[in-house]
């Protein structure tokens, strides 16, 4: 048997509807071989019984038995087959994650090719008869693929060999014919090439992205040095302060204990003096009543009478009756130590304004006033730097950025999410109002200008009374009148700050607010007041601190 089948070609025991060895091999009336499974599956979906090679017509199906003969032929045909195609092939055995041949039997090899039409793999062993059979030539090949139903249309089970500009996505011929039938369709080929190019585009933006964030990355990490460089110089001035004022104290409450403690010794000697002066007077009066007791009992007349004149005088004593320790007196030396102190304290905190305005100084911005926004009673200069009240309506049109009723304004330079700082002379003025204000704050009609209405300001009324404008107002504790107004902003820490910049004091801090919009700086010189409150507010350059 095993030389019979030596002797035979391999077409000899192909399937001619599979074009593979035979499997349960059956025979025709007509003749011809088939295996089992092949000829029955073309015959259930053929309308007609006739033979795939010559086309006999069978008025009914025939009945089959396997043909035992061809079928041993075929098994020893397939084994020598397998075993030299493993001993001449060079290809090895699939791995996990590899595409391995659909028709191997035992050791599976990796696929080399899937076919669309067969929805099959092969190794170049199965693959040869898609490479010699004229009808397999036809089918279409493409680089393996695993679960090749994944490439075929779910609607029509046929490869999606097509694509739809229309609706973006991959067809087969007959969606081209059905659904896409008046879409604009392209080849897998002609789309993948757009596609490819669009992933070329978007791949050197997301590079670019990275680039962009990889370069904030170090803009980060140069903030958290440069915060950590002035966190350590904070914590150090503050020791250097703290320290400075806890010697302070320490020297002042030591001085303090010194100066009562020298009080207190000065009474010990002196009540130690005059004790010791009792103890001496005490002695010599009890020798003089032990002398006195002895004679008083003595019979000798003569003897009492001599000494009588002698004995009858007093020994030297102090008049004791206005002789007191007064205890001395405390009032004042702790005050008088505290006021020390708190010259001293206001000197360090004298050295501490300084400090905070040069820091805050360092954020200095240019503001320009904007003239579309002030009121119609408002003068500007050409230079937009100063602003006043005066007696006449101007002619103005009411746009919708323009304050109608409040003499108020706003600079035309916005801020959002940063730290800002500008300086304003109030010089001359007996009532004004400085501050900022979000962008889409009412300007038209009476304006409350509280935080809550969007407002962070504050205001002198009648020449020496300053407030935060609050809601109650906040009656601020100066001491002689402001001359330069400073205004700092910290946009992410939700703070404004207010200070007198000639006595570098802090008048008074907005907290807490949260900032959703642009913030503008407000200006109002308020009403001229016949002359009174005609000064200009004034925008100052920023002289920096030494």
């Amino acid at each position: 048997m095993a030389c019979a089948s030596s002797l035979l070609s391999e077409e000899q025991f192909l399937c001619s509807i599979c074009l593979e060895v035979f499997t349960d091999p059956i025979s025709t009336p007509c003749g011809h071989n088939y295996c089992n499974t092949c000829i029955t599956h073309y015959w259930d979906t053929s309308k007609v019984c006739q033979c795939p090679l010559c086309n006999e017509t069978f008025d009914k199906r025939p009945k089959f038995s396997v043909n035992k003969v061809l079928s041993e032929m075929a098994d020893q045909f397939r084994k020598s087959k397998q075993v030299k195609n493993n001993s001449n092939s060079n290809q090895e055995p699939a791995e996990t994650d590899e595409v391995s041949c659909d028709f191997c039997t035992e050791t599976k090899l990796k696929a080399v090719k899937s076919c669309l039409v067969c929805l099959a793999s092969y190794c170049d062993t199965h693959l040869e008869p898609h490479q010699r059979v004229t009808s397999f030539k036809r089918h279409k090949l493409i680089d393996p693929v695993k679960n090749l139903e994944d490439i075929l249309c779910k609607k029509h089970d046929r490869p999606l060999e097509l694509f739809c500009k229309t609706d973006h996505m991959c067809v087969c011929q007959f969606c081209t014919e059905s659904d896409h039938k008046l879409h604009q369709i392209g080849s897998l080929k002609e789309a993948y090439e757009g596609k490819k190019a669009e992933l070329g585009k978007i791949e050197a933006e997301v590079e670019q992205m990275i680039q962009v964030r990889q370069l904030k990355i170090q803009e980060v990490k140069h903030s958290g040095q440069a915060g950590r460089k002035d966190a350590d110089r904070e914590i150090a001035d503050s020791v250097q302060v703290f320290t400075a004022l806890i010697s302070c104290i320490e020297r002042s409450q030591a001085e303090v204990i010194y100066v009562i403690e020298e009080k207190q010794k000065t009474i010990e000697k002196q009540a130690e003096g005059f004790v010791k002066d009792l103890q001496q007077e005490i002695t010599e009066l009890k020798k003089r009543s032990s002398e006195l007791k002895l004679l008083s009992h003595t019979e000798d007349h003569l003897h009492l009478l001599q000494n009588f004149t002698s004995i009858n005088i007093p020994p030297p004593t102090k008049d004791w009756t206005n002789i007191n320790v007064h205890q001395p007196s405390y009032v004042g030396t702790v005050r008088t130590a505290v006021d020390q102190l708190e010259k001293t304290l206001s000197q360090e905190m004298e050295k501490l304004r300084d400090a905070e305005l040069r820091r805050i100084q360092q954020y200095a911005v240019d503001i320009t006033l904007d003239p579309d926004t002030a009121h119609p009673f408002l003068f500007l200069s050409e230079d937009g730097k100063q602003v006043s009240c005066g007696n006449a309506n101007k002619n103005l049109p009411d746009n919708k950025e323009r304050f109608s009723e409040c003499l108020c304004l706003i600079g035309k330079q916005s801020f959002s999410s940063e730290r800002f700082y500008y300086e304003v002379l109030v010089k001359g003025k007996t009532n004004w109002v400085l501050g900022v204000t979000r962008e889409s704050t009412n300007r038209k009609g009476h304006i409350s200008a509280t935080p809550n209405n969007g407002y962070w300001t504050v205001r002198l009324m009648n020449g020496n009374e300053y407030f935060a404008v609050a809601d109650p107002y906040v009656l601020l504790p100066v001491k002689q009148k402001v001359q330069k107004v400073g205004l700092f902003v910290d946009h992410e820490e939700g703070v404004v700050s207010f200070y007198d910049v000639e006595t570098r004091v802090h008048l008074y801090s907005f907290t807490g607010c949260t900032f959703t919009e642009k913030l503008y700086p407000f200006f109002s010189p308020h009403h001229n007041d016949d002359g009174k409150n005609s000064a200009p507010l004034i925008i100052s350059p920023v002289i920096h601190t030494d």
